[in-house]
């Protein structure tokens, strides 16, 4: 395939583009572990977005796989995943992080987030944030104990890694290279590190 888009998105900033049915989006860990914040949006109606609850529902189990589709808030497929090369640990349970987020863990002072990102990138598209969705978060390794508690722990992708989808109906994909750096979404080291966003067709 041939790329029509790509983006470097270094750590903790966004990117965004519009894609087209049948084209593929690749979302690549360029130097090594790193959390992308994924969101779709239909490209005419933003009110139709990619949906962590519709997903999980639809797929009844808790992280897509290769073959599995991704689920607009209408239940209707917006993404498919054709292709991962990393070890297969994404997350579709944790929120955006976001100021409030960074305060609670005690940070004083502004920090960047997600779902500041994401208002970044809506505004930029010239699209409405109807709400702010929580995205599908690509790369994330979060643990679900057998007393039902959830823990984040350090992501397993390695550089040059990637998960590729294909895209089922127009839309806006924006993409945050999570700037967490005080839990362990992005490891233990506490750095942020580039994303690659491509689109091929």
């Amino acid at each position: 395939m041939d790329v029509k888009q790509d983006i470097r998105i270094e750590g903790g900033d966004w990117g965004q583009m519009h894609v087209s049915k049948g084209d593929h989006i690749r979302i690549t860990a360029l130097e090594g572990p790193q959390v992308a914040d994924l969101w779709a949006f239909d490209d005419r109606d933003s009110a139709i977005f990619l949906s962590a609850e519709h997903t999980r529902s639809t797929l009844e189990k808790l992280m897509p796989a290769v073959g599995d589709a991704l689920y607009s808030n209408r239940r209707h497929p917006m993404l498919t995943v054709v292709e991962d090369t990393s070890p297969g640990t994404h997350d579709f349970l944790m929120s955006a992080c976001d100021p409030r987020r960074y305060e609670i863990l005690g940070h004083q002072g502004y920090h960047k987030s997600c779902a500041e990102n994401l208002c970044k990138a809506m505004d930029a598209a010239g699209a409405i944030a109807h709400e702010l969705p929580s995205p599908f978060n690509t790369f994330q390794n979060v643990e679900v104990r057998a007393d039902a508690s959830i823990t984040i722990i350090p992501p397993k992708v390695e550089a040059g890694q990637y998960i590729e989808m294909r895209v089922e109906s127009d839309l806006l994909i924006i993409v945050s290279a999570c700037p967490m750096d005080i839990a362990m979404t992005n490891g233990p080291d506490g750095k942020t590190r580039p994303i690659r966003l491509e689109c091929l067709s």
